[in-house]
């Protein structure tokens, strides 16, 4: 099938301001013709923040323009990874034509990956992708050089010896891995000191409590990254309802409760992704692998930073979410 040539677009662009994509993608899918709209199954991790929304949004939309049937499901929170593996079974026994999936445990799906391949099912990952090579590609953030910005803005504000704590999502996805080495590594080489990682779920309440015994056994801790949306609101919260204003909070993401956070001075900044860059580059890729195009191994969604005084920049607001 023809391919047509189209522009980045603005979001993904916007990878340039931090990171450069890895990627420059110039030919794309061709709509599918009416009356063969291939199904496509999209496994997300869940759907607890507005960041998910924002990824199905991105997803949905690219799938209507290509004329794609999409099913966007993911269990109810970031910890259910069996019900996770159960969501892709069932969608696997619907003989798709091919899955995007974004793994909660990089390596718990591979043996039904691996079925998949065997049957000549494309698989897309996207925001975490796994300890294999079986997907076709990965779109997502790159979360270690993410992580490692959020250090060196931690660095500037709260300098050399202070301590900092660490709470992420999880421990297994490779959006957690990523992000726990990412920035642990970058601050403990700016001189940091690390307090954790402590892993909350990405449960609000759960990163909470975390967050307060962490200050409440440091009482001298001077930061707080909290490596997802609700990680990050969770410390926000801790250090509110303690009367700590004096800690710098860095987070990942930016709802509105984060958006508000870093306008109120509550937290100082977070690294944003391309959500709806994530969702719409999975569908994209998918489309490309089932008209038999080459798809690049690693498509780089990109980042970049928001603070007080450029969240109400252009270039970031094309990639806030609310």
């Amino acid at each position: 099938m023809k391919t047509r040539a189209i522009a980045l677009t603005s979001a993904i662009a916007l990878a340039a301001v931090m990171a450069a994509p890895a990627v420059a993608q110039d030919e794309m899918a061709e709509p599918f013709p009416e009356g063969e709209s291939p199904y496509v199954p999209i496994v997300s991790k869940g759907f607890q923040h507005q960041f998910w929304q924002a990824v199905r949004m991105g997803a949905e939309d690219k799938a209507a323009e290509l004329n794609m049937e999409v099913n966007f499901i993911g269990p109810e929170n970031e910890s259910q990874v069996d019900k996770q593996m159960e969501m892709l079974q069932a969608e696997y026994d619907k003989d798709p034509a091919a899955v995007c999936f974004a793994a909660l445990d990089s390596v718990a799906a591979i043996p039904l990956l691996e079925q998949m391949q065997a049957d000549g099912i494309p698989v897309i990952a996207f925001d975490s992708g796994v300890d294999s090579d079986i997907p076709v590609t990965t779109a997502a953030t790159d979360n270690v050089a993410a992580a490692a910005l959020a250090a060196e803005k931690m660095f500037e504000q709260v300098g050399e010896g202070a301590k900092v704590g660490v709470i992420v999502h999880d421990q297994t996805s490779r959006t957690g891995i990523d992000r726990t080495e990412g920035f642990i590594a970058k601050a403990e080489e700016l001189g940091l000191e690390i307090v954790g990682p402590d892993f909350g779920g990405g449960d609000q309440l759960r990163s909470t409590d975390l967050a307060k015994t962490m200050i409440q056994g440091n009482p001298d801790i001077a930061g707080f990254f909290g490596g997802n949306e609700g990680s990050a609101i969770g410390v926000v919260n801790a250090v509110n309802e303690l009367g700590r204003d004096d800690i710098t909070v860095i987070g990942y993401d930016s709802g509105i409760i984060q958006i508000n956070a870093i306008k109120d001075g509550s937290m100082y900044g977070a690294v944003q992704q391309n959500p709806v860059g994530i969702g719409a580059w999975c569908v994209e890729a998918a489309a490309m692998a089932l008209e038999g195009m080459d798809v690049p191994p690693m498509i780089d969604t990109g980042f970049i930073w928001a603070d007080a005084e450029t969240i109400d920049d252009p270039d970031v607001v094309a990639v806030l979410y609310e």
